[in-house]
């Protein structure tokens, strides 16, 4: 069911680009062209790029991609992301192109070298509500991880994929509360600090699993707090278990590690024009023959209608945020 908006609330829609695409690629059989070119993680893509126009009727689509390289994160923590294999080089070589189509819908495309696509997600989706003409401006992150639920807020919601590419599940604060025992979207990255992530090689706590880390954070509320109160040896920190309070004692300098791998940044220098991420002014001519040269004659017929060009006029092309 397509999510209504608000009279006067006008919905961004951030693409979490490198996300979406593996996941794409990873769910559907190896797809080719007639030609023999490899198609499989475009076509995905786009099947969650339509759902989603549908389903949210966004007034602005923004994507998000990582630059090749190394970023803060490595040069601070060298072990950071070590262990993942790198990914077919067929799925590389589809990116270049989900970027082509994306253009050709005239949707603006950010990637900043040294940082992740989730920093940039992070940076619009806070900074965007806060310089706008309208009553209100709510973000939708388009993912295919979780990362970025500590973004939730009361102008931001998280639509992740979470099996294959036609299920999803739209996160705001209740549903993020619902799935983390009760944790609020802020506290997720001291939740992470303590129980790390595999997936990225955060290290975490040693020996502290799902069910104590978010026990900890519930009571004590943030990483920081919870080793004051263990500094201080507080009436609290007397009720952790000796074998417990050993092991976060043992790991205080590498759960501070983990939290700064974990926390997204919201401040990256990067140039953002919300005019120029109008949805909906695009050549469909030139879209259509984009699509039959990777042979998508059924996605030409869903294509999202266009925007009313003479709709919220109040909209100004050159709405610079910063």
């Amino acid at each position: 069911m397509a999510e209504e908006k608000k009279e006067n609330k006008k919905r961004l829609i951030v693409i979490d680009g490198n996300a979406v695409i593996h996941r794409a690629f990873h769910a559907l059989p190896p797809l080719t062209t007639k030609k023999g070119e490899l198609v499989n993680a475009i076509y995905g893509f786009l099947l969650v790029f339509f759902k989603a126009i549908k389903e949210f009727q966004p007034d602005f689509v923004a994507a998000t991609f990582d630059f090749p390289g190394p970023t803060f994160r490595h040069k601070k923590y060298k072990l950071y992301k070590a262990q993942r294999e790198k990914a077919p080089e067929e799925l590389y070589q589809q990116i270049p192109k989900v970027k082509e189509i994306l253009k050709s819908f005239n949707v603006q495309i950010f990637e900043k070298k040294g940082f992740e696509a989730d920093d940039l997600i992070g940076t619009i989706s806070k900074k965007a509500p806060q310089k706008q003409i309208f009553s209100k401006i709510e973000t939708i992150i388009l993912t295919g991880d979780l990362d970025a639920l500590q973004l939730v807020d009361k102008n931001t919601k998280v639509y992740a994929l979470r099996k294959g590419v036609k299920d999803a599940i739209l996160y705001d604060k209740e549903k993020v509360k619902e799935k983390y025992d009760g944790l609020t979207p802020e506290q997720l990255i001291n939740f992470k600090a303590l129980r790390g992530d595999p997936s990225d090689n955060i290290p975490g706590v040693l020996g502290v699993g799902e069910k104590t880390a978010i026990a900890l954070i519930k009571e004590f509320g943030t990483l920081e707090n919870l080793y004051e109160e263990l500094k201080e040896n507080s009436e609290k920190a007397k009720k952790i278990k000796q074998s417990l309070r050993k092991k976060l004692l043992d790991c205080k300098k590498q759960a501070f590690v983990s939290k700064m791998l974990a926390e997204i940044k919201l401040d990256v220098p990067v140039e953002f024009d919300l005019g120029k991420c109008r949805w909906g002014k695009y050549d469909k001519e030139k879209v259509t023959q984009l699509f039959k040269s990777y042979e998508f004659q059924t996605l030409i017929s869903r294509l999202p209608e266009k925007k009313n060009e003479n709709k919220d006029k109040t909209i100004k092309n050159n709405l610079k945020l910063w």
